[in-house]
Order: C-alpha cells, then sequence, then structure tokens
C-alpha cells in the first residue's frame, strides 16, 4: 500500500489580455483577474508560495507558484 506523504504542484500562469478590447482596459481586466485568482486561493484556503510574479510589456501577467496538491500535505515544498 502506498500513502502520499506530500504533493504540490508548480505553475507558470500567463494572464493574457483579451484581443477585442482596447489595451488599458483589457490590462486592467487582467489586474483584476489576478486579484481574483489570488482570492480564490485564499478562500479555498489552498496552501500556496508565488515565486514570482511578472507584468510583462503588453500588459498580461504572468505568474510562478507551487501550490497543494488537492487536499495532501505539502510538506517541505512552501519552505
Amino acid at each position: 500500500m502506498k500513502r502520499i506523504k506530500a504533493a504540490c504542484i508548480q505553475q507558470t500562469l500567463h494572464f493574457l489580455l483579451k484581443e477585442d478590447a482596447d489595451r488599458d482596459l483589457a490590462a486592467s481586466a487582467v489586474q483584476e483577474e489576478v486579484r481574483r485568482y489570488k482570492q480564490q486561493l485564499e478562500r479555498g484556503r489552498v496552501q500556496h508560495k508565488i515565486l514570482s510574479e511578472e507584468t510583462l510589456e503588453d500588459g498580461s501577467v504572468l505568474i510562478k507558484i507551487i501550490k497543494q496538491y488537492n487536499t495532501s500535505p505539502v510538506g517541505d515544498y512552501l519552505n
């Protein structure tokens, strides 16, 4: 029998601008989407660590994150 002792997932998320919208409006919509994503992690009590967050020249946002996989314990992954 095997059991998961610790598990996390590392992701690189690219929040893209809508192509058919005004650039400034699209950039602010992306910032709002990033804010909602972070709130969702907090509300869901997902243990996580944002490794980097970068706003690119076009206004899109790139986030590198390590987060809890399902409800598994995170062990030393987030230290």
